[in-house]
């Protein structure tokens, strides 16, 4: 196998690991618009956002890598928040 088959491999097992963390990540998502619609809540909170960001973009150790990871955070917290969204309009209709 050459370079490229190897990196591709790497890649397809650190895909695996990201989809099983995804699942993971919006279980908990789940719970949290639970909670916010118990509590009348909204679903935006800027300052648990930028929160997240903050300490989540130390974990990074390459810094060359850090604005990339600022991206993909922000991009799933968007995803997060639409997903929320959607339960919140099940949940208004009765569904």
């Amino acid at each position: 196998m050459n370079r490229l088959e190897l990196a591709r491999i790497e890649i397809n097992r650190v895909d695996k690991e990201i989809a099983k963390l995804f699942e993971e990540r919006m279980k908990a998502v789940e719970e949290v618009i639970n909670f916010k619609i118990e509590n009348n809540l909204d679903i935006l909170d800027s300052s648990r956002e930028n929160e997240v960001i903050k300490r989540n973009k130390k974990l990074i150790e390459e810094k060359k890598y850090e604005k990339y990871y600022v991206d993909l955070i922000t991009n799933m917290m968007r995803i997060s928040k639409n997903y929320q969204k959607e339960i919140v309009d099940k949940y208004s209709k009765g569904e």
